[in-house]
């Protein structure tokens, strides 16, 4: 697996495609994955590579404290979407799974039926405890936010502003309707309406992706806020 040469063009469009749906290169939080993905490309992404750029943005806001960021620097061809990393890391993954197969042949065999009659049971027993289990509703606390985003001047392309917001995509957030609301001397702000689950999103995190967006954003704020 892997991102390819995050110097080409091609490396930095498969990177926008991973981060699509995704904050960070490994996990929820900012790790040492991020710094190590981050080092290896020269220059910010373009603007039309939005999920990329805000990433960039965001983990650039990070470097002064990179080395406190939790996790173990892995070689770069060991980060992102299977199928495009390097051979000698898809050699030695295949050499593991040949392995593990090996390891996997019985010699002997067993004819012990008890144990396998045991063991059907035990497997009935838990696919019939995941079944009450999923069939058991939750009830998840939710909120209604109303952003208030604001441009530098009357020249911000508000149409690329939206896409770049619109572009932050994490569990338990999703977006709405939005409009352009007059501020004074030309320039319009961008209203829109999410809808996040209060356990993985806070507005906290909203204001710091958002705000990362540093060309078009000049800031962030909480026009409405309410539970569902």
């Amino acid at each position: 697996m892997g991102f390819g040469d995050l110097k080409a063009p091609s490396g930095l469009k498969v990177l926008n495609d991973f981060l699509a749906d995704r904050s960070y290169i490994e996990g929820h939080v900012p790790s040492q994955a991020d710094v190590a993905v981050f080092e290896a490309i020269a220059t910010p992404p373009p603007a039309e590579l939005c999920h990329a750029l805000r990433w960039f943005n965001h983990i650039k806001s990070y470097q002064s404290q990179k080395n406190s960021l939790p996790g173990v620097k892995k070689p770069l061809g060991q980060y992102g979407p299977a199928g495009v990393g390097d051979s000698t890391t898809t050699v030695v993954q295949k050499a593991a799974a040949d392995d593990d197969d090996d390891d996997e042949v019985d010699l002997f065999g067993s004819d012990d039926e008890e144990d396998a009659e045991a063991a059907r049971l035990k497997e009935e027993r838990v696919a019939a405890y995941a079944a009450r289990k999923a069939n058991k509703p939750t009830l998840i606390a939710k909120s209604s936010i109303l952003l208030d985003v604001k441009p530098w001047d009357d020249e911000t392309d508000m149409a690329k502003l939206e896409e770049c917001v619109r572009s932050i995509q994490m569990d338990g957030l999703v977006w709405g309707q939005s409009k352009l609301v007059p501020v004074g001397y030309g320039i319009k702000k961008l209203q829109i309406n999410c809808v996040v689950e209060d356990d993985k999103v806070g507005t906290d995190i909203l204001e710091e992706h958002i705000t990362a967006f540093e060309d078009f954003v000049q800031s962030m704020d909480v026009a409405a806020f309410n539970k569902i």
